[in-house]
């Protein structure tokens, strides 16, 4: 068995645990903030069976699309006031990052 640990962009959750759960894996939700933007994401909990570990992870990069979005950083070199010292810089966010991590024992009481 393995454990998914998958951080993903709020925006694309809700999509993913329907096609999760209409699939019938269980999922755990964890409400979680991103170090970089300082943005909500979601930690899902999901436990897997290895011969249904491809089948997931094809439900995760369904799911889970990149998407291009403006930010703005601070400049900390700039004298001026704090309306000019932040930059527009363009990422890419969305998508999916995924831990795997083998499952020892599984108890369910």
């Amino acid at each position: 068995m393995k454990l998914l640990i998958a951080i993903v962009q709020d925006a694309d959750v809700n999509f993913l645990i329907d096609a999760l759960t209409e699939k019938g894996y269980r999922v755990t939700k964890l409400a979680t903030t991103g170090g970089f933007l300082k943005k909500g994401n979601t930690t899902l909990l999901i436990g897997v069976e290895e011969d249904n570990l491809d089948e997931v992870l094809g439900l995760i990069e369904k799911n889970c699309k990149k998407r291009n979005t403006t930010t703005t950083i601070i400049n900390p070199s700039a004298e001026s006031s704090l309306l000019t010292n932040t930059v527009p810089i363009e990422i890419s966010v969305g998508g999916a990052t995924i831990f795997i991590v083998d499952v020892e024992k599984y108890i369910q009481l």
